[in-house]
């Protein structure tokens, strides 16, 4: 069996010192905000009182850790639906993405199964991560507090679609799935 513990990150909830901010009632940290970039205030609902914040690794990372509230064995080509003890409430205008782990790939042949999850703005829910072994035979074995996948948080733009009866030329063209790889 291999175990997915990858340990905890530093920031909130993990015991070591962290800057941070208030706002309304509640403690942003930004500890690791890369220079010159403003914090996108996100407000986060702990399910679970005994799992952290998402934190980030490293300054400058993109994704923050998201962790299990479970321990949770995934056999080999079989999928679980993870919790991660945490809702969100984003801002207008922004949408939080889901990712993969990439040792969690590299190390166990685990990734998630819709890759990148969308968490819109209006959702209020807990945040889940669908996670699949791509081991055909090992067992994935992961235990409370581990993470299991990088929230990334991004503005997004509101598109408005107009139908049109013919598209404008580009140079690509309808070249599809390969087309560029000749």
């Amino acid at each position: 069996m291999r175990s997915g513990a990858v340990g905890t990150s530093a920031g909130v909830g993990s015991g070591r010192p962290h800057t941070g901010r208030t706002v309304g009632s509640a403690t942003v940290d930004t500890s690791s905000t890369p220079a010159g970039a403003a914090p996108v205030d996100v407000l986060v609902a702990r399910l679970d009182g005994g799992i952290g914040l998402p934190s980030y690794a490293h300054p400058g990372d993109a994704g923050a850790d998201l962790v299990t509230t479970e321990d949770v064995t995934i056999a080999p080509g079989e999928r679980a639906l993870v919790g991660t003890g945490i809702a969100i409430a984003l801002p207008a205008g922004y949408a939080a993405f889901v990712h993969p782990r990439s040792g969690l790939g590299h190390r166990l042949g685990v990734s998630i199964v819709n890759t990148p999850g969308t968490v819109d703005a209006g959702y209020r829910g807990e945040i889940k991560v669908l996670l699949v072994n791509h081991d055909l035979r090992e067992p994935a074995v992961f235990s409370r507090g581990d993470r299991i996948a990088q929230l990334v948080v991004q503005k997004v733009e509101r598109a408005v679609f107009h139908e049109v009866t013919r598209l404008p030329g580009s140079a690509r063209g309808d070249g599809g799935y390969g087309s560029t790889g000749r």
